[in-house]
Formats: C-alpha cells, structure tokens, sequence
C-alpha cells in the first residue's frame, strides 16, 4: 500500500465520520430527484437532519 492510498483512505475514513459525506449523498440525491430545485446549504441540510432527529427518536439509552 503506497502513501498516497494510505491518505485517501484516512481522508474518505475522516469524510464519513464527520458527516460530510452523508451531506455530499444527499446532495446527489436530491439533484437527481428534483433536479429544477435549489440545493439546500449545508446549513440547512444539517438544521433538517436534526428537526428530522428530533421527530423520529431511535432507540437510545437516555
């Protein structure tokens, strides 16, 4: 395995982590499926993601 491979995969590791891949697939999504409106901003992407959270809890322990 060379570096360069090495720091992609730490690189796409980091990505899904933090969440901006999901933001990213999203993004994808949408311009598919609706393909004449605005792509929301990351911003209110994440705003959406947390009303969403907060509407429909999973299981958790507290």
């Amino acid at each position: 395995m060379t570096l360069r491979q090495l720091l992609n995969g730490l690189r796409l590791y980091v990505r899904e982590f933090s969440g901006e891949a999901a933001y990213d697939r999203y993004c994808e999504r949408h311009r598919r499926h609706h393909p004449h409106a605005p792509v929301p901003t990351r911003r209110e992407y994440e705003h959406m993601r947390t009303r969403h959270r907060e509407a429909n809890p999973s299981s958790r322990c507290c």
